[in-house]
């Protein structure tokens, strides 16, 4: 079940390869995020000494947060995979033109999740493509339904 998704990922990359990552999160925040005040259309993945971070997601804290913890809001998230995807990710990653993105938050089993992509960018007229083929599909949709 999905909280919050990345449409401007699919518009502006091809997605290539997806990972479920575990996300390292304090109480508050799991809070928000089940209140869906969440946003990581801004956001980014890095891979640093082996580990994976996430940076620019946004998390609102809600007004009912304890006293004693000062939230903050765009601070770095690390992400948990296990060492053999993170070691793939990093082969890839450094190629020319590969770059990691959050595609979604999601429940798994109770946890919430982030969804990883492997994304090559798109040039502009690959964007106008896909737009094209999406109006096409969206009118032969519309002329089915006329004819029936």
């Amino acid at each position: 079940m999905s909280i919050i998704a990345n449409k401007k990922a699919f518009h502006d990359y091809f997605i290539e390869e997806q990972f479920e990552a575990g996300i390292v999160l304090a109480g508050w925040e799991v809070k928000a995020i089940r209140a869906g005040r969440a946003n990581i259309k801004e956001s980014y993945v890095v891979i640093r000494d082996g580990e994976m971070f996430i940076f620019g997601m946004h998390i609102t804290p809600l007004l009912a947060a304890s006293t004693h913890v000062s939230p903050d809001p765009t601070r770095t998230r690390k992400l948990l995979l296990h060492a053999k995807e993170i070691s793939k990710l990093i082969g890839k990653v450094e190629r020319a033109g590969y770059t990691l993105l959050p595609i979604d938050l999601h429940y798994t089993r109770g946890r919430i999740k982030a969804a990883i992509g492997l994304a090559k960018g798109k040039k502009m007229h690959d964007k106008r493509d896909a737009e094209k083929e999406r109006d096409w599909e969206r009118e032969k949709q519309r002329l089915i339904r006329v004819k029936v």
